[in-house]
């Protein structure tokens, strides 16, 4: 598959960004790829975005993965914080914390701002949402975070 080639290695290094576990990173793209082979789609790279980012919240929820992702975060291993939001570090426990409080949308928009760094627009625009409404959104972020800190 053509996409795999050219987007496989972008869309291993985001899932990372958000789960900080290359082998599972790896599973969950390449478990996306065998699903497009088999319905024999061709993807643009906005939906591989949305559907690498969408499947990585789900594993996030899942129960058993969680307990394991936030047993194996080792702050001291995970290299320089890029995931700030208004001076609170957005790492793995954070994150599964926040996947309890908000809802689906939300959380793409957290993973789309902080993790992928996309402005506010480019949000508005993967999302088709008003920057208006992603600007809303982000303070229901920050106001979860404040709350859970």
């Amino acid at each position: 598959m053509d996409a795999y080639q050219r987007h496989g290695r972008a869309l291993i290094r985001k899932a990372e960004r958000i789960l900080q576990r290359r082998e599972d990173a790896q599973d969950l793209v390449h478990a996306l790829f065998v699903d497009l082979l088999a319905r024999g789609d061709e993807p643009d790279l906005p939906y591989l975005y949305r559907a690498i980012t969408n499947r990585c919240l789900g594993f996030i929820r899942d129960e058993s993965n969680r307990a394991r992702l936030l047993a194996s975060n080792d702050d001291a291993l995970r290299g320089p914080i890029r995931t700030r939001c208004d001076e609170q570090a957005i790492g793995m426990d954070l994150l599964v914390k926040l996947t309890r409080e908000l809802d689906e949308r939300t959380l793409e928009i957290v993973l789309y701002r902080y993790f992928d760094d996309m402005t506010l627009e480019e949000v508005a625009t993967m999302l088709g949402l008003s920057r208006k409404t992603v600007a809303k959104k982000l303070d229901d972020v920050r106001d979860a975070i404040a709350r859970l800190s």
